[in-house]
């Protein structure tokens, strides 16, 4: 089951914004319509946004004649969210074959889509290699953050593509997906992936992850990443930041795992990464209905940056960076 496709000239979504309790598609048929469903998070998750982006612009390069015209409105697309790396990354890669017409645009954009899901099924393998080797028990129980399957790329994901896979070969024990307040992401996708996987899990609210990994109750911690900067800091989904303090505390692996094009190198470190504040209404509301007062003004930052001190490992379809051993995230130690 894909999370999104190209369908004669529309993209094709899986609306994450109806799970867990409706599961349909979506058909986006114009410019308009990708920018409205990626604000709204109809598609998110960092892989599936650079595909989306790429196969936004292949839309445009159909619908538009006008070279200028695209590159304007695919300007906006790019800008459609600024934390995840991949959205520019996807736009600017479908763009650069803009000047060889509309089919070689949309030949790019499936080249993306095929390339996420070979690098999803490389990531799983990466981890699942890592985490036989950092944690010495027969099964593994782990703790995740956010939606990093499936629905948060093509097909099977980043970390949870990694879960997935541990749970094929026969060594999960359990899975601890955080609630991931405040659009729950945690518990109508994550849960979701794993209840159709059929993997054991326990379903927490944000603030007990830290003090369960305090008590022990996981071996190690796994999550996404939207922008992997030079120095290795790492921008993921709000709360990352508070799993990454609690998992050194206990003294346990705190492992990345997203695909190289979410690695940005043009960015220094995590203190330049612009991060996303999605408003008042996901704070103060709960659905429609009010859970603040009147004028309440909030801060609802939709990320965090972890630095890569905190970082045991970035696992990626190509290699695995071990800052615990003195690792970068210098290109040249790809294969």
């Amino acid at each position: 089951m894909r999370t999104i496709d190209w369908v004669d000239g529309a993209i094709e979504i899986i609306d994450q914004n109806l799970l867990p309790t409706t599961v349909t598609t979506r058909l986006l048929e114009t410019p308009a319509s990708v920018i409205e469903a990626i604000q709204a998070l109809a598609v998110r998750g960092a892989p599936a946004l650079g595909v989306a982006g790429a196969m936004g612009v292949a839309q445009l390069a159909d619908q538009c004649a006008d070279p200028q015209s695209v590159r304007r409105l695919a300007a906006e697309l790019r800008e459609a969210r600024p934390t995840a790396v991949n959205l520019s990354w996807g736009v600017d890669r479908a763009l650069s074959k803009l000047s060889d017409g509309a089919e070689a645009v949309l030949e790019e954009a499936l080249r993306i889509r095929d390339e996420d899901i070979a690098a999803c099924t490389d990531m799983g393998r990466n981890g699942a290699d890592l985490l036989r080797e950092l944690v010495p028990y027969a099964k593994l129980r782990v703790m995740t953050i956010c939606n990093t399957g499936g629905l948060a790329a093509v097909e099977r994901g980043t970390a949870l593509g990694v879960i997935q896979t541990v749970h094929e070969q026969g060594w999960l024990e359990e899975v601890i997906p955080l609630e991931t307040r405040p659009l729950l992401q945690g518990s109508r996708l994550t849960a979701w992936e794993l209840s159709r996987m059929g993997a054991p899990f326990k379903l927490t609210i944000d603030s007990a992850g830290p003090f369960l990994l305090s008590r022990g109750k996981a071996d190690a911690v796994l999550i996404g990443a939207d922008r992997i900067v030079a120095n290795g800091d790492t921008a993921n989904k709000i709360g990352s930041f508070s799993l990454a303090l609690a998992a050194k505390h206990a003294g346990i692996p705190f492992i990345v795992v997203a695909p190289e094009s979410t690695i940005d190198t043009a960015t220094a470190s995590g203190a330049e990464i612009e991060i996303e504040d999605r408003g008042s209404d996901e704070v103060t509301h709960w659905g429609t209905r009010q859970t603040a007062p009147v004028g309440t003004q909030t801060l609802n930052p939709a990320f965090d940056v972890t630095p890569h001190h905190l970082i045991t490992a970035i696992v990626t379809e190509s290699r695995v960076v071990r800052f615990d051993r003195g690792d970068s995230l210098d290109t040249s130690q790809i294969g």
